[in-house]
């Protein structure tokens, strides 16, 4: 007979539609289910940050980096007022859910932070069945104790496990897929790492996206310090990407725009400019450059901007409009090179997003969000301040999450 607990398959692309901070910083019992377009709100202090934090911690963890360097300051992720136990130990549990084509998956860690940093415990579910399970037995050791979900012969596998990795990190390496139940564990496994792998932060950092910069890979970082590099990777590499970003800056800039420009200086840098219209000081503009030659296409009676020369907020705009409509390939991010690119969603974390930006550049921004949102390759995750919330609220395909101090 059929399980007839059994519950269809989720989307085909594993995404974290779930974020638990059972209790992490000022976050106690929370749970905040994730849409395409996500926006955390609230009063400075209520946890909007640590919220986004947590979750790139998981994300993190999920690319097997190890533990002190997740959490490099991680006595302040304890919530303020947990107590000590009798041995002195304190810290903080999040967790997430993941959905995709074997279901909800969820994944739970127990972070001890003090008096050691280490996992003391992690629970990975779906469907009701716990497919790992690990705790820590012996506090002298740099082990947990791992408990995987086997069946046949051998209902579940013991072995140890570092207490300074993520445990589900490690599965790919440690089961060996041959019985109904290990694949189960892999199939779960695999599609809660997809998911968290894909995963960008972007912090654009104005001050340090005005200079020109040597060219590269052509890979956004996370700053967005190298954003002439990739424009100048993308006007050539994907010009219809490149051609509506140009429409997008000029919804978001001042004055007209009639395109995005890269300037190849002497010194082999480059510098992006903002193309504009012809204007009474148009041949004077492009000739004060400090020397440099045209920007590529650009028509000898146009005037070019360098983006060194934009306002904050013209360039954080920029940035992200950039991050939403490229994708992966031009991010610098781990790639997962084995999994086929239908397969992923890639995410897009973003702490003040609103910061520095006008409400005609926000509405702009969330419309180009919520439009390439609904196609279910990339999501948005990100923050913003109590007054943008109440403006945003009603906003069609936007998620708020108002949280409370």
């Amino acid at each position: 007979m059929g399980d007839s607990t059994r519950r269809p398959a989720g989307p085909a692309r594993p995404t974290v539609t779930e974020l638990r901070l059972s209790a992490f910083a000022s976050h106690r019992a929370a749970v905040h289910p994730l849409g395409p377009v996500t926006l955390f709100a609230g009063a400075s202090g209520s946890g909007k940050s640590s919220a986004l934090r947590a979750y790139e911690a998981l994300a993190r963890l999920g690319a097997g980096d190890d533990l002190a360097t997740v959490f490099p300051d991680a006595a302040d992720c304890v919530p303020e007022r947990a107590r000590p136990d009798a041995q002195g130990r304190r810290g903080f549990r999040i967790g997430c859910t993941v959905d995709g084509p074997v279901g909800p998956v969820h994944l739970d860690i127990a972070v001890q932070a003090e008096p050691r940093l280490r996992i003391v415990g992690e629970r990975l579910t779906c469907r009701g069945r716990t497919l790992l399970t690990t705790a820590l037995r012996d506090p002298g050791r740099d082990a947990v104790q791992a408990e995987w979900h086997t069946a046949g012969a051998t209902p579940v596998t013991r072995a140890p496990l570092p207490d300074d990795l993520l445990g589900t990190a490690l599965l790919p390496l440690r089961v060996a897929g041959k019985t109904k139940g290990q694949l189960e564990v892999l199939a779960a496994a695999e599609q809660v790492l997809v998911a968290l792998r894909s995963v960008f932060v972007c912090d654009p950092r104005p001050d340090r996206m005005r200079a020109p910069v040597p060219t590269g890979e052509g890979r956004l970082r996370r700053g967005c310090d190298n954003l002439a590099e990739v424009l100048h990777r993308t006007r050539t590499d994907c010009p219809r990407r490149h051609a509506r970003l140009a429409s997008v800056a000029g919804a978001g800039c001042a004055g007209p725009v009639t395109g995005l420009g890269v300037e190849e200086l002497p010194d082999g840098r480059v510098r992006a400019v903002l193309e504009r219209g012809a204007s009474r000081v148009g041949a004077g503009a492009l000739g004060a450059l400090a020397g440099a030659g045209p920007a590529q296409g650009s028509s000898p009676a146009a005037v070019a901007t360098p983006l060194g020369r934009l306002g904050d907020g013209e360039l954080r705009y920029l940035a992200l409009a950039l991050v939403l409509l490229t994708g992966p390939g031009v991010l610098a991010m781990d790639q997962l090179a084995e999994v086929p690119g239908a397969m992923r969603t890639l995410t897009v974390l973003s702490d003040g997003l609103d910061r520095g930006l006008d409400p005609r550049q926000l509405r702009e921004l969330l419309g180009l969000a919520t439009t390439i949102c609904a196609g279910g390759h990339i999501r948005l995750v990100a923050t913003v301040g109590e007054t943008v919330a109440a403006s945003v609220r009603e906003t069609p395909g936007v998620s708020v999450v108002e949280l409370e101090r």
